[in-house]
């Protein structure tokens, strides 16, 4: 399994995602520049240019006609996906962090970071098909959680919103009251930040990532906590295969310890699990620092990761992947 390295950005990565139809791969990082790519071969297809800050997170929607994106600039930016125009910015008072497009594209879920004496928040906006009527208006705003909020998705049906961040509890939120529905046990729950949060693909229970060194797999209505998958790095990125019963878990440590430790080849893997058995399959190394970003193709026959050191890494799965026997 060659993996296909894809230069185009300047500063880490922070997320990547991939349309519908897997033909294309969004990223992010954080200089400014979001880009998008071929799925297939890693071509570079073109660049969405106006944010004026690292660049977290993004959304496209079901039709690959529009990207969202989040960044340090305290904007959300609505682009053309085809031609790289920028068509709204939704402007907020602090960073904007995490945004997730509902089902259906016409609702969108932007959280925005603690600063100054504003508190973290989450942001359920409207997405107009007619860009005219288009305004920045919320249609529900969720605060009083301590502490950044780094990812928020949207729950069966866009009933509810999952949402986790630094103080390490996942939390559902109902999106016509903006009331908390549950929140994570304590005890069986993440012990530090959560780094990241990824749905399965039919929606019924999601990953999460922290730094605690375990990635682990809840179910999406009741919150119950359904595996554990243990690493000895902090995770930064989870994925979950379409295909098999698997889940990839990439990290390293946060960015600011680097330098503190040695950099052994091999630690900045990307580890594959089985989903069920919550054994570790193997692993994909490569990144020449942490893994900040996964995802996998649709189709489940290739994953992307996005490294510290700025590269995407395109990696399609050679048959022996599809017969691994546990």
């Amino acid at each position: 399994m060659r993996p296909i390295l894809m230069k185009g950005h300047e500063r880490p990565l922070t997320f990547l995602k991939y349309n519908r139809d897997g033909d294309l791969l969004f990223s992010c990082a954080k200089d400014h520049t979001p880009t998008v790519w071929y799925g297939h071969n890693g071509e570079r297809l073109g660049t969405y240019r106006g944010h004026n800050g690292a660049v977290w997170c993004c959304d496209v929607s079901r039709d690959s006609t529009r990207l969202i994106t989040s960044s340090a600039d305290q904007t959300a930016k609505l682009w053309n996906v085809e031609t790289g125009a920028q068509l709204f910015s939704f402007n907020f008072e602090s960073p904007a962090r995490a945004v997730d497009l509902a089902v259906g594209d016409k609702l969108v879920v932007i959280t925005t970071d603690p600063f100054m004496e504003l508190p973290s928040a989450i942001h359920i906006k409207r997405i107009e098909k007619d860009l005219s009527k288009q305004t920045a208006d919320s249609v529900l705003t969720i605060t009083g959680i301590k502490g950044r909020i780094n990812r928020a998705i949207w729950g069966p049906l866009n009933r509810t919103i999952i949402s986790g961040g630094e103080d390490s509890v996942v939390r559902i939120w109902d999106t016509e009251t903006g009331k908390l529905l549950g929140e994570s046990d304590k005890e069986t729950g993440h012990q530090k930040a959560i780094t990241s949060l990824c749905k399965s693909a039919d929606g019924s229970h999601f990953l999460t990532g922290s730094l605690d060194k375990s990635a682990k797999l809840w179910d999406i209505r009741t919150l119950t906590l359904i595996k554990t998958y243990v690493t000895e790095r902090p995770v930064n990125a989870v994925a979950i295969s379409p295909l098999l019963d698997h889940v990839v878990i990439g990290g390293g440590q946060e960015a600011s310890h680097v330098t503190t430790t040695d950099r052994r080849a091999g630690k900045f893997e990307a580890k594959f699990f089985h989903k069920i058995l919550e054994e570790e399959i193997g692993g994909v190394k490569g990144h020449f620092g942490p893994i900040n970003a996964l995802a996998f193709n649709p189709d489940g026959r290739s994953f992307a990761s996005g490294g510290e050191d700025g590269y995407v890494r395109l990696h399609h799965f050679d048959p022996e992947y599809f017969h691994i026997k546990m």
